[in-house]
């Protein structure tokens, strides 16, 4: 008598899990996530299903579609570690993003402000030199 599956444990299961989760997750259709990683949509379907295995090209084109590391499309999101993992990797990855959105504005305000200050500076040096001019 044949076991029942409860988890997913054969990688292609896994995988195929995995981007469709990540995919409905994104909002996106197969033909969206298809036309984002420049693949048809037959292979999308395909890989879904765990008819078809990528590449490491391909995985590395679809993870950059749906902003994901190509790890995570084979961490088995059934387990508990799994969902936690996948949660904490979440979490780290939108902690990156807003750390990067604080980089560039903290980035721009130094260059502002270092901008102002050359500015000032140069105002202050010119007014000095003239002030001097005027006194000879």
């Amino acid at each position: 008598m044949p076991k029942k599956k409860t988890e997913k444990t054969d990688i292609k299961e896994i995988f195929a899990a995995n981007l469709k989760e990540n995919r409905r997750k994104k909002g996106l259709t197969q033909e969206k996530l298809a036309e984002l990683a420049d693949i048809s949509l037959r292979y999308i379907a395909m890989l879904e299903l765990g008819r078809s295995f990528p590449s490491g090209d391909m995985l590395e084109k679809l993870a950059k579609a749906l902003d994901i590391q190509a790890f995570q499309f084979f961490y088995p999101l059934a387990t508990l570690d799994g969902a936690l993992f996948h949660l904490e990797q979440s979490i780290l990855s939108k902690i990156d993003n807003i750390t990067r959105i604080y980089d560039d504005k903290l980035q721009q305000s130094i260059v502002y402000n270092i901008e102002n200050v050359v500015k000032m500076s140069v105002k202050q040096a010119v007014a000095s030199e003239l002030e001097n001019l005027i006194k000879k």
